[in-house]
């Protein structure tokens, strides 16, 4: 079982360093997310806020991807929004990892009464990397023993390390977001420039690009108590996502449940022709604080064997410091 773990994220590496056409990491949590999923939300509150977002996807494939990211935000003016952020994601327990830091601007303008619409560009800088040391190449495998011999030493490969372990890029995206107090839509543009990401000479006279990725988002916030829904409120926000980079797509569905400082929610994720995980999250909120947890239940034929996948996401909304601005005229709370 331990060779079958090792072959199979070591190809899954492997693959990425020589197509180099993988997809971007999404949150399940994309709530807790919201300027990487879309930097039109930038802004989105009334005063700053700071996300922090953590991955572990089929930790029981030698911990295969894991994502990490920080991100901070606040209204610059009155319809104007910045934000940055960083993101690291590592595939093949770090064999292969790329870092982002970027910077967001975000501009909105009333339409009517209290639609709004709202666009955003962001820049930023990335890194790929790779790890040669954590590379495991078949001329190093034992088929029983794994990477060791029967006598328990480590097998040496014959592969020799590229010369350019790493690449540096330039990455654009662009956002447009419209809202109201019932219901919203959105959609981002990530990787617009389709920046070059090679390592290696193929000697095709290909290069290889980091694919853009267009995403779709929205949905609604039903009241589940009279008047306004003050701090905290009750109410449920049914929503819906969809991801298309390259050939690859996905669709997430489901609904957000707050009920005063508890919230939660239920959503199905199909990938391609395939469903691919059930995903269920719990949080709390205290005062400025908010922080959850969710898990995916994978459901492919990857199944359960695999680990599924772990998030936590903390935010920090420093507006609530101050609640004579409350409720919000839209239907973003549970963003925030």
């Amino acid at each position: 079982m331990r060779f079958i773990k090792i072959l199979l994220i070591t190809s899954c590496a492997l693959l990425s360093l020589v197509t180099l056409s993988g997809q971007d990491a999404i949150y399940s949590q994309f709530y807790i997310s919201p300027t990487l999923l879309n930097p039109a939300f930038a802004g989105n509150s009334k005063g700053a806020a700071v996300t922090v977002n953590y991955r572990n996807q089929w930790p029981s494939i030698n911990q295969a991807y894991s994502t990490y990211s920080v991100a901070y935000d606040q209204q610059w003016q009155k319809n104007t929004g910045i934000g940055i952020y960083a993101n690291t994601d590592a595939a093949g327990n770090g064999a292969l990892k790329t870092t982002k830091l970027a910077g967001i601007y975000s501009y909105r303008v009333r339409l009517r009464n209290k639609t709004f619409i709202k666009g955003a560009i962001e820049a930023g800088y990335g890194q790929t990397a790779i790890d040669w040391q954590r590379f495991v190449f078949f001329d190093s495998l034992d088929p029983f023993d794994g990477t060791n011999s029967p006598g328990g030493v480590s097998i040496p490969s014959a592969e020799v390390p590229r010369d350019n372990l790493s690449r540096s890029f330039f990455d654009l995206g662009s956002g447009l977001m419209i809202y109201n107090p019932l219901w919203y839509a959105g959609i981002s543009y990530k990787h617009m420039n389709s920046p070059s990401i090679d390592f290696i000479d193929d000697d095709t006279g290909r290069t290889s690009q980091l694919p853009s990725r267009l995403t779709l988002h929205g949905g609604m916030q039903l009241s589940l108590e009279r008047g306004n829904i003050g701090e905290y409120g009750t109410f449920i926000s049914p929503n819906v996502l969809i991801s298309k980079q390259a050939a690859f797509w996905q669709v997430t569905a489901g609904a957000y449940v707050n009920v005063s400082q508890v919230f939660g929610g239920l959503w199905y994720r199909q990938a391609g022709a395939n469903g691919d995980a059930i995903i269920g999250s719990v949080g709390v909120k205290s005062g400025i604080f908010r922080i959850a947890y969710s898990y995916d239940y994978t459901i492919s034929e990857l199944t359960i064997g695999s680990g599924g996948s772990h998030e936590i996401g903390v935010s920090i909304l420093f507006d609530k410091l101050d609640t004579k601005d409350f409720p919000y005229s839209d239907c973003l709370n549970m963003f925030r």
